[in-house]
């Protein structure tokens, strides 16, 4: 008989969890492939996104924890957003990491799925995120989630 499935417990983010949260810094500059940009160059943007975010305090945002067997395995922050078409606040997904080993256990979908009730508590319309666009793991993953693609930036190395 298979032992019964852990639960995944999503909490609200405490100050104690901000060195799991930096932790997962990496995991985030690593997935963006970048290759205009030095290794070194994306990991200090990472890093400084990952402090600027956490610090805010005059928008409406929140931070969730997800946990399995009381072990932290990947976070959202969720912040309000003006929309750049309509010019409505909107939820946005700033941020979003899970471990390498809790990738595609559905942590991610969990996280995500707190996000869009964050945002129709506050009867938001939209729900914004970006990803890097050559991240082709994660637009899948949003994707197959329901978003949908607005905008592309596009960027050419001069040198």
């Amino acid at each position: 008989m298979a032992p019964p499935a852990t639960a995944i417990i999503i909490r609200k983010a405490q100050k104690t969890d901000l060195s799991f949260i930096h932790s997962l810094s990496p995991v985030l500059a690593d997935m963006a492939k970048l290759g205009w940009h030095k290794d070194e160059t994306v990991q200090n943007f990472q890093d400084g996104y990952i402090a600027e975010m956490m610090a805010e305090t005059t928008a409406q945002n929140l931070t969730l924890i997800a946990e399995k067997d009381g072990s932290p395995e990947g976070f959202i922050h969720m912040r309000e957003h003006k929309d750049e078409i309509s010019g409505e606040a909107c939820g946005t997904v700033p941020l979003l990491a899970v471990t390498e080993k809790a990738q595609g256990t559905g942590i991610g979908r969990f996280l995500i799925k707190a996000a869009e009730n964050w945002a129709k508590e506050r009867d938001f319309r939209l729900l914004h995120l970006e990803v890097f666009s050559a991240n082709r793991q994660a637009r899948g993953f949003y994707q197959n989630l329901g978003f949908q693609e607005e905008t592309i930036t596009m960027i050419k190395s001069l040198k």
